[in-house]
């Protein structure tokens, strides 16, 4: 059994809508429209375990997932969602001991995901021409205890890719055709190109780089995830869903 640590985050769950990530922190509280939770009360409780606000509302405290954190850290631009991100993290089986190039760390969701899955042997090296962005990225790994993994470079990719014998290079930027030969150059034999692109000319663009460039195995795919609300004699999918995020590009290095 596991025990709640002063200074672990945890997730307060009180129902499938309202979920909150907090630090356990002793001397503070939490303050909800359902009451505030004394969170001295969190310290040394097992996971699974409830506590109750002052009002008398039970909260589940549940380990937080990477999914939890990714979707609650501080943003200042959007951020490819999760089920993308798994896409992503499969189709190019980046994994402990990868070594990744990520062009674009924004605000560092996706710098996330691949520093939480390289490790603890693997290395990430994230570009982005907006050191103000990556101040925001660099707080995020560090609170995730992710930052070790994780090299942050403030430069333009588009310009080059230092690094050399790459796993994978990950992009999200508004012109990821100028990054094909560099990531060619920088790329292992059969290693992987990745970009997240939300629009059709961006993909076409960057497909017939790819082409031109000597990839192969050059396929593009969209994710759609819709949630099913689940009731006797009423389940349905839910009436409102995300249609669109964007196109996911995927190549490799012959």
């Amino acid at each position: 059994m596991e025990l709640v640590k002063e200074g672990d985050f945890v997730l307060l769950y009180l129902d499938e809508r309202r979920r909150f990530l907090r630090r356990a922190e002793g001397g503070k509280s939490f303050h909800t429209h359902k009451g505030s939770i004394n969170l001295d009360d969190v310290i040394g409780k097992p996971y699974g375990s409830k506590v109750k606000s002052h009002m008398g509302f039970e909260f589940v405290v549940l380990r937080p997932r990477l999914v939890d954190f990714i979707m609650k850290m501080r943003r200042r631009t959007q951020i490819i969602y999760p089920q993308d991100i798994g896409i992503i993290l499969v189709f190019a089986g980046i994994g402990p001991g990868s070594r990744v190039v990520e062009g674009g760390t924004g605000s560092g969701a996706v710098t996330c995901a691949l520093a939480y899955h390289v490790r603890p042997g693997g290395r990430v090296y994230s570009y982005d021409i907006r050191a103000d962005l990556q101040e925001v990225a660099r707080k995020n790994l560090d609170k995730m205890g992710l930052l070790p993994y994780v090299a942050l470079k403030n430069q333009d990719i588009t310009k080059g890719i230092d690094e050399r014998g790459i796993d994978a290079a990950v992009l999200d930027i508004p012109t990821p055709w100028l990054v094909v030969p560099h990531a060619y150059e920088a790329l292992k034999e059969s290693g992987f190109f990745v970009s997240f692109s939300p629009t059709i000319d961006q993909v076409v663009n960057t497909v017939e780089a790819l082409r031109e460039g000597g990839f192969v195995d050059v396929r593009t795919v969209e994710s759609m995830l819709r949630s099913i609300r689940v009731e006797r004699g009423r389940t349905r999918p839910e009436m409102l869903m995300i249609g669109h995020t964007g196109y996911i590009t995927f190549a490799r290095r012959a």
